[in-house]
């Protein structure tokens, strides 16, 4: 990798040291940052930790942290840019289900920084609580992980279904899927934060990372 990590001082301040504290590298924001900055701070990242994640970016960010990092990988549904030269020890293991097809974007992100942080992952997608049979098909399955990740837009019933037929931590994910009284996502987020299922947590609206992260500090240990 060529040299360019003195340029990132001119826009960032790193936190080269949160892995050594938390367990994971710092993650770069992409959404607000340009193509440039974000492949910096990449660069310095990945040199130190040998894992980088760059979150909410783009086609334009990706060329040019390939540029950089020719082994960066960049999945298109989830907007997420990383490397993973890490041998990691799988060590745990969740679910990721989501109520629709239109949610996969971010189960997505949850899905891939959980799998970054040496989690085993299980991807379980349309299973919403219109048609009940298919959550209930796959309950022996969803009771094999430590920790479950629940992704639903609309009126966002999918994590309460669930927290009532498990013993393990649920966390529940808005996603602004839907239309008018939906309010991009506000009235998912109310129905998660006011159910009546206990052992339910909830993180904001379309953040798959935050509960994929969660979701794996949790089966990790």
């Amino acid at each position: 990798m060529t040299n360019n990590n003195d340029k990132t001082k001119e826009f960032a301040e790193i936190d080269l040291d949160r892995e050594e504290r938390t367990g994971f590298p710092e993650v770069i924001f992409g959404e607000t940052k340009t193509p440039k900055q974000s492949a910096l701070i990449a660069e310095k990242i990945y040199k130190r930790s040998n894992l980088f994640l760059i979150t909410r970016t783009n086609e334009e960010t990706y060329s040019e942290v390939k540029k950089i990092i020719p082994e960066a990988i960049y999945d298109k549904t989830a907007k997420m840019i990383y490397s993973n030269k890490k041998e990691n020890k799988v060590s745990g293991k969740i679910s990721v289900i989501n109520a629709g097809t239109s949610d996969i974007p971010i189960a997505k992100e949850a899905e891939i920084t959980a799998k970054l942080m040496g989690v085993e992952v299980d991807a379980i997608n349309d299973v919403g609580v219109t048609g009940i049979h298919r959550i209930l098909n796959k309950i022996e399955l969803i009771r094999k992980s430590d920790c479950l990740v629940v992704v639903a837009g609309m009126e966002g019933a999918l994590p309460t279904v669930v927290a009532g037929l498990v013993d393990k931590p649920v966390i529940a994910v808005p996603t602004s899927v839907g239309f008018g009284t939906g309010e991009k996502g506000y009235s998912a987020l109310l129905t998660m934060l006011n159910s009546c299922a206990p052992g339910i947590s909830v993180v904001n609206i379309d953040a798959g990372f935050s509960a994929g992260y969660q979701a794996g500090l949790i089966a990790r240990r």
